[in-house]
């Protein structure tokens, strides 16, 4: 694959055309310790990910719960910064790792290190797109041409709360997929997923051709399940990182993978034999 070609499109049509979910794991870079993803993402990979969103740590991350809140914390804490973790990108796709790379990251920390010089490097280390949570699509012109140009995916957030301007802003400017938020609030494992999500999702599929990911609460195999008729991925974060959180050390990369596995169950009633 060409360096200027992202993995995300073909990625979403292989999902399609098989009639599968995707399961896309959140990490935060540098938690629990400082090269953990080195070993984890291959793991969520054997798992059954389809795709990897990497959480670049910010002091200040609005839109995420506790559990995520403090694994920034933790990773800030062990010295990572946007250079490491376009580093740790880099290795991982030297150790093999073919799923598509997200950056999540908030603006400031992206546009400190300089946004053309930020996009240059996801080009380099293999990265295919960056979701910035805090960044308005009518504030993203910049980053917008400098990742269209580049051939990466600038991802934007949708939530129940969205007006119709805003999806109408957002399909315009979007590549790769949509976020789907699937509740009003920050991140966070949820027991169930809110009984509005069909209507919510209908509006955004009413304007946008895109594949859709649903985050934000989702944390069992029935969730997934549940999901499986309405979007094309479901993003899991907090409750992944509470699993790892709670294993020992030297069990972690079992456990983030036997997590995924699991939650992959939710998909067996839907998914053909053999795919």
């Amino acid at each position: 694959m060409s360096r200027n070609e992202s993995r995300i499109a073909e990625t979403f049509a292989v999902l399609r055309a098989r009639g599968e979910l995707g399961i896309i794991p959140y990490l935060t870079i540098g938690y629990p310790e400082r090269e953990s993803a080195l070993e984890l993402v291959p793991a969520l990979v054997r798992g059954g990910a389809c795709a990897i969103e990497l959480g670049i740590p910010f002091s200040d991350p609005l839109a995420d719960g506790v559990t995520i809140q403090r694994a920034s914390h933790v990773a800030l804490q062990n010295g990572v910064t946007v250079r490491y973790c376009l580093e740790t990108a880099a290795r991982l796709r030297e150790a093999g790792v073919d799923v598509p790379f997200v950056f999540m990251g908030y603006f400031n920390p992206l546009l400190q290190y300089g946004l053309e010089q930020f996009v240059r490097a996801c080009v380099e280390v293999g990265v295919d797109g960056v979701i910035v949570p805090d960044l308005p699509p009518i504030e993203s012109d910049e980053l917008h041409a400098l990742c269209r140009a580049a051939g990466r995916d600038l991802i934007f957030m949708v939530a129940p709360t969205s007006t119709e301007r805003h999806l109408r802003e957002v399909a315009a400017r979007a590549s790769g997929f949509l976020y789907c938020v699937s509740l009003t609030g920050v991140t966070g494992a949820r027991d169930r997923l809110p009984d509005d999500l069909p209507a919510f999702l209908q509006r955004v599929r009413a304007v946008t051709d895109l594949p859709l990911a649903l985050g934000f609460g989702i944390s069992r195999p029935d969730h997934v399940a549940q999901a499986h008729a309405l979007v094309d991925a479901v993003v899991v974060g907090s409750a992944l990182l509470d699993r790892i959180a709670a294993a020992q050390p030297g069990e972690r990369a079992a456990a983030a993978e036997a997590f995924i596995a699991w939650l992959r169950t939710g998909t067996a009633a839907t998914v053909g034999e053999g795919s």
